[in-house]
């Protein structure tokens, strides 16, 4: 005759491929109305080029140490570090999720002794007073009035539990642990981006104060000399006290300019020191000496804006989340449906340890078990929508990521044209100072100006100089936003 399996069995296979909920199938179209241009429309006249840009950016500024200091920031800043434990923290989960599709056992061993007055053994054995009822299960004594029993039992045993994915509840759990877990990478990633950007800001940074702090040093030992020389010319009479007056007044302010020069300097090294992990001042000694600002190299490769939203780790981040929010849909839409469970028990033992030795003689349970809570006045429905609306919520902070992504990416680019002509003009300017003090320096020599004439037409100069110093480091400055804006930083470009 044959046997023919349990029905809970029978409708687990019927039903296993069985999935609720919404199936995730990709972002949403972020933009509405045309498609996206090919191209950045603010780029301009900038010269960028449509060419897949590389991840290490910074490598077309030149500079060994600012590349240094990117690999030091890597290896050892502390963000990106908790940022990678989060990542491990998303993998054990996966792994989690996936093993609570699979049956749970454990293993029990028991040991029990029981002294119970007033019980018979040999009733329990036998059905009646006999004498040997006691034998291999207890004993029996009799004291004035009643009697004391006791009983020894020895168990080993194994027992299994599984609650069959007939809704496909759990499978979407795992799926929405995976797709937290690619948010988690994401996330890892847009924080190298974030990182790289903000060390190689800060090293701009630097050694733009250095530069101004130099030309700074420069213009108050001219302004020193030009009040030396004014209060020479006022004891002779050939000043006025408000020519003296006049340039104490210069003197003083650039040299109240220094200090926050200086402050902002030691503020910057100290940023750049924490971003590699370590203490502040630890880098002092590799800055000390004064260096250039990087400039931008002569093209910048941006690609495209369709390249940009599948490279930057924020878009990712944020699709990926959409996606666990998805799953997490059918997860809760799978606890409004029957649950099966398949309960077994197998173990050996009896009254005495030799007993455990009886492998033929077991005990053996299977117990399947139904359950449906259909009586919870809309509580699970209330979750399935509420679950509905945090999905709603990832696709429009989707949304809005793409488009501060094309926004970051057009803003940073217009910004780059327009500073390339800032420096172009300030650039301009600071040569016809440097022809303007070369030819005081002739007049001087030539003795048709003064002293005070010369050491003003340089100081004009040093100003100059001062201002195409602040302008080109603001155009690597911006270079560097166009590199985050681009989500770059972080891996080759696929």
């Amino acid at each position: 005759m044959s046997k023919c399996a349990p029905l809970p069995v029978m409708l687990a296979t019927l039903l296993a491929g069985c999935t609720v909920g919404p199936n995730y199938s990709g972002p949403p179209v972020a933009t509405t109305g045309a498609a996206p241009h090919p191209g950045f429309v603010r780029a301009g006249d900038a010269p960028v080029v449509a060419e897949p840009p590389v991840a290490s950016w910074w490598l077309a500024l030149g500079d060994p140490t600012l590349s240094a200091l990117e690999t030091r920031a890597l290896a050892a800043n502390p963000d990106l570090a908790a940022a990678e434990a989060r990542i491990r923290q998303a993998r054990a989960g996966l792994r989690e999720q996936k093993a609570d599709l699979l049956p749970n056992g454990s293993a029990t061993a028991l040991y029990a002794h029981a002294r119970i007055p007033g019980l018979n053994l040999g009733q329990l054995s036998s059905g009646s007073n006999s004498a040997g009822a006691g034998s291999g299960t207890g004993s029996t004594t009799q004291t004035t009035g009643s009697s004391v029993s006791s009983l020894n039992l020895y168990t080993l045993g194994f027992d299994a539990t599984w609650e069959v994915d007939l809704f496909g509840g759990q499978r979407r759990a795992v799926e929405a642990a995976r797709a937290t877990l690619g948010g988690a990478q994401a996330d890892l990633a847009d924080a190298q981006v974030s990182l790289t950007a903000e060390v190689a800001q800060a090293y701009v940074n630097v050694r733009d104060r250095q530069r101004r702090i130099a030309l700074n040093a420069r213009s108050t030992a001219m302004q020193e000399q030009m009040l030396a020389l004014t209060r020479q010319r006022y004891e002779r009479g050939t000043a006025s006290r408000e020519d003296v007056a006049t340039l104490t007044q210069q003197l003083d302010a650039t040299r109240a300019n220094n200090t926050p020069l200086r402050a902002e300097l030691d503020a910057y090294l100290d940023e750049l020191a924490t971003l590699s992990g370590e203490a502040p001042g630890a880098l002092d000694p590799l800055l000390a000496a004064a260096g250039a600002v990087p400039l931008p190299p002569a093209q910048v490769a941006v690609g495209d804006p369709a390249a940009l939203l599948q490279r930057r780790p924020d878009i990712r981040s944020a699709e990926r989340t959409l996606a666990a929010d998805t799953a997490k849909i059918g997860e809760a839409d799978a606890a409004r449906f029957p649950k099966v469970s398949l309960m077994g028990i197998i173990g050996i033992g009896g009254a005495a340890p030799s007993d455990l030795t009886h492998l033929d003689d077991f005990t053996a349970l299977l117990a399947p078990q139904i359950s449906w809570n259909f009586l919870d006045f809309g509580r699970n429905a209330a979750r399935v929508h509420q679950a509905e609306a945090v999905r709603d919520e990832a696709e429009a902070k989707y949304r809005s990521a793409v488009l501060a992504a094309l926004r970051d990416a057009e803003d940073s680019l217009s910004r780059f044209r327009y500073r390339r002509a800032t420096v172009a003009n300030l650039a301009r300017a600071a040569a016809s100072a440097d022809e303007t003090a070369a030819l005081a320096q002739q007049r001087y020599a030539g003795g048709t100006i003064t002293l005070i004439a010369l050491l003003d037409a340089q100081r004009q100069q040093i100003d100059a100089a001062e201002n195409l110093s602040i302008a080109k480091a603001a155009l690597t400055g911006d270079f560097v936003a166009i590199q985050k804006a681009l989500g770059l930083g972080w891996s080759a470009p696929a």
